[in-house]
């Protein structure tokens, strides 16, 4: 197939859905447009808004398509959720949030059958963030669910089957702390067995497989070709790696910012992973397993900054070095490397809206994200991508906590370059920048350890 250059990306994020138009031969996004992820109440469960989102994505091809053209489709979706679908391949029932609280019902139960860590590198998670207990908990919530399922696909496949009635899963979104995958083996666990779905479980393919071509009523709509390919997809964290996977020199890590914050560590030092700090082993594009870490950092942003804009000067920065005002762990207690912890602050604690509370957050966002590279056992230079990449304090905190080398995607969202380029493995990729250390990294060395000794005897 001849290298398509319009990639029409679906992002489906925690927080927001979006369609980017990625151009190949520039390796930018020439047209993005945006929606709110909303959650709806129920009945039966909190689930996502897919009817609306299903018109944006139609609306939104159908525009780039008269504007600018669109030559294929690419997927990609936050981890951490699956569809069921049912003989008639309607949605069995609704795509269940990942973040309610109904899982917690059967925990016990669950925990009693789950596969260990070592098997699946999926550490045990909040609510529903494994995907086994959301299956587990729904079939007890809905008892008629188990029969009524016939297909089970990984979210970024629900919409590549929406477009192409085809069902599969990928092996990075099977990958994703789901509890169902073997990463090193690359088969699934003994939990499918175990809940009786290994006939119901969409096959798992490479994220680079081309499904087919958009239905004939998608044609219809939308005004695209009919032979428009659409590509099997992959999870959005994987999606920011698959360019350095694809074109970096080992080791490095790769930072995915965005609602969670991911950090993905290649050819590092092989660790001993602790599932208690929300370490995992994520499965990338090529089917290797990566050691990673998470944190909810995202939210921690908007928790701490409640919708005040980000604005930090020299001197907040100076100030906030020279009073040490640190931002410690943990905003959000239930995600990340200090799960069970609440936020405190040591020196005095900025208002809200102001430099000082920003830049502090933006140390401690740096410094969890240290964090978890030490977790993972990191080497090499850290490439972060996403929204943190325009965080100047962060970036140089990061390299200052670090000691080594940080740079940064020029690209607004890395993961509709990394899902465009499922189409195009020997594509230009996208361009990175390295951080320019401020005059003052020798302060910022010395805060992070000091952030680090006081996060640590808390510890103890």
């Amino acid at each position: 197939m001849k290298t398509p250059r319009h990639i029409a990306v679906i992002d489906i994020g925690k927080t927001n859905a979006k369609l980017a138009l990625v151009d190949l031969g520039a390796m930018k996004e020439i047209a993005v447009v945006t929606r709110p992820n909303a959650v709806l109440p129920g009945p039966p469960w909190p689930h996502f808004d897919v009817d609306t989102h299903w018109r944006f994505i139609l609306d939104a091809l159908g525009q780039f398509h008269r504007e600018h053209g669109v030559d294929a489709i690419s997927v990609t979706t936050h981890g951490a959720s699956i569809a069921l679908l049912d003989k008639n391949g309607e949605l069995a029932a609704p795509i269940l949030d990942y973040e309610y609280d109904g899982p917690v019902e059967t925990a016990g139960q669950y925990d009693a059958i789950r596969p260990t860590f070592e098997q699946t590198g999926s550490p045990r998670l909040a609510n529903g963030l494994n995907v086994g207990a959301q299956l587990y908990w729904q079939f007890h919530a809905d008892p008629g669910l188990h029969d009524r399922t016939d297909h089970i696909l990984t979210y970024p496949q629900y919409w590549s089957y929406r477009l192409t009635g085809v069902v599969a899963s990928d092996v990075t979104s099977i990958g994703c702390h789901t509890d169902l995958w073997q990463p090193h083996r690359g088969a699934f666990s003994d939990l499918v067995e175990t809940l009786d779905i290994a006939d119901k479980i969409a096959p798992v393919r490479k994220s680079t497989d081309i499904l087919g071509s958009v239905l004939p009523e998608i044609a219809k709509v939308t005004g695209l070709p009919k032979e428009t390919p659409v590509i099997c997809g992959i999870h959005d964290s994987n999606a920011s790696l698959y360019p350095h996977v694809l074109t970096q020199k080992m080791p490095c890590s790769v930072v995915s910012t965005g609602t969670w914050v991911v950090v993905m560590a290649m050819a590092g030092i092989k660790p001993v992973l602790d599932p208690s700090r929300d370490t995992l082993i994520n499965v990338n594009a090529l089917g290797e397993a990566v050691p990673s870490a998470r944190y909810m950092g995202g939210r921690e942003f908007e928790q701490i900054q409640k919708g005040h804009p980000v604005e930090i000067s020299p001197e907040d920065v100076k100030q906030v070095l020279m009073q040490e005002i640190m931002l410690l762990p943990a905003v959000d207690p239930l995600t990340g490397p200090y799960q069970g912890r609440n936020l405190s602050w040591h020196g005095a604690q900025p208002p809200e809206g102001s430099g000082l509370r920003a830049a502090s957050l933006s140390f401690y966002l740096a410094m969890m994200t240290d964090t978890c590279l030490r977790l993972t056992g990191a080497k090499g230079p850290t490439i972060v991508e996403g929204p943190f990449a325009h965080n100047a304090p962060y970036l140089a905190m990061l390299e200052a906590a670090t000691g080594r080398a940080v740079c940064y995607s020029t690209s607004s969202t890395g993961t509709s370059i990394g899902a465009a380029l499922l189409f195009a493995r020997d594509a230009m990729t996208t361009k990175t920048k390295n951080v320019t250390m401020p005059e003052n990294t020798l302060k910022m060395t010395t805060y992070a350890e000091k952030w680090r000794l006081k996060v640590e005897r808390d510890l103890e």
